[in-house]
C-alpha cells in the first residue's frame, strides 16, 4: 500500500470520477477527506446511485478501514476551501495529497460557442473549474511547503487540449486549458519545496452520469477513433491519479497525462 500513512483531499468527491479517485487512494492506504458542493449528489443519477455501497463516499472509505472526513463547500469560495483544509490539518496533522477534481460545464455545446458566449455563464464555468483549482492549490500549498513534500493532481480534459469542430463548449474548454498552464506554473513554483504538481486530461470516461449519454450517441461510433476501442472507466483514471499521488512519480512534475485510450482526432 504505497500511500500508507498519507492524508489526501479530493474535491468533487461525492460521485463520479472524484469518488473513484477517493476510493482508489483509500485502497492504496491513504486517509481521505472528501469535499463537494453536495456530497450526496449521486442521488440525482440512477447509475451513480446504483454504484454506491454506503450513503456517501466518506462512509465508503471508512468501510474499507481508512479514516475519512467530509465537507460540503463550493470550490469557487476560497474561504470555504481554506476552512476545510485548515480543518483537515487540525484533525490529521498533515496533508500530503490534493486532487483538484471539482468542476464541470453549463448548458450545451450549441449554446456556448466561442463568439456567442453568455458572459455570466462563462464566469460561472471559470469559477467552477479554474478558480476552484487555484483556490484548492493556494489553500494546500502552505502545509505542503512546511512538510517539504506533497502531491497535487489537477484535472483538465481533452476539451482543454483541442477545440471542438464547431467552437461549442468554449467556456469549459478555455477553463480546462487554463488549468493545464496553471499546473505548469505551479510545478515550477513548488518544485524546490519537494512538491510535485501534475495534470490529467481524461477522454471519454463512462461515469454513471455520462454513460447514458454515450449510449445515446452510439458507443461504437464514439470509440471508432479510440485505439483501445472502448469507453474508459473511472478506475482507468483513478489508477493514473494513484500513480501521480504516490512515490513512483517523485520525478514527474509539470506534465499532463492523457487518459483517453489513444483517441485520434479525425480530419
Amino acid at each position: 500500500m504505497s500511500l500508507q500513512g498519507r492524508c489526501a483531499l479530493v474535491t468533487g468527491g461525492g460521485r463520479g470520477l472524484g469518488r473513484a479517485y477517493a476510493l482508489h487512494l483509500a485502497a492504496l492506504g491513504a486517509d481521505v477527506a472528501v469535499l463537494d458542493v453536495d456530497t450526496r449528489s449521486y442521488r440525482d443519477f440512477e447509475r451513480e446511485s446504483q454504484a454506491m455501497t454506503a450513503d456517501s463516499t466518506a462512509l465508503e472509505i471508512e468501510a474499507i478501514g481508512r479514516r475519512a472526513l467530509e465537507f460540503e463547500a463550493d470550490v469557487a469560495d476560497a474561504a470555504a476551501v481554506q476552512a476545510a483544509v485548515d480543518a483537515i490539518v487540525a484533525e490529521w496533522g498533515r496533508l500530503d495529497i490534493a486532487v483538484c477534481n471539482a468542476g464541470g460545464g453549463l448548458g450545451t455545446p450549441a449554446e456556448s460557442r466561442a463568439s456567442t458566449l453568455d458572459l455570466a455563464q462563462f464566469d460561472a464555468v471559470l469559477k467552477r473549474n479554474l478558480y476552484g483549482t487555484v483556490n484548492t492549490c493556494v489553500a494546500v500549498a502552505p502545509t505542503m511547503k512546511t512538510q517539504e513534500a506533497g502531491k497535487i493532481v489537477t484535472v483538465s480534459s481533452q476539451a482543454g487540449r483541442r477545440a471542438s469542430s464547431d467552437g461549442g463548449y468554449a467556456h469549459y474548454g478555455a477553463a480546462k486549458a487554463a488549468i493545464i498552464m496553471y499546473t505548469k506554473y505551479l510545478a515550477q513554483d513548488l518544485g524546490p519545496h519537494g512538491i510535485q504538481v501534475n495534470c490529467i486530461a481524461p477522454g471519454y470516461i463512462g461515469t454513471g452520469r455520462l454513460t447514458p449519454m454515450f449510449e445515446g450517441a452510439g458507443v461504437e461510433r464514439l470509440t471508432r477513433g479510440v485505439a483501445a476501442r472502448r469507453i474508459g472507466t473511472p478506475e482507468d483514471c483513478a489508477r493514473v491519479v494513484g500513480f501521480l499521488a504516490g512515490p513512483e512519480s517523485d520525478y514527474v512534475t509539470g506534465t499532463v497525462l492523457t487518459v483517453d485510450g489513444g483517441r485520434m482526432v479525425r480530419p
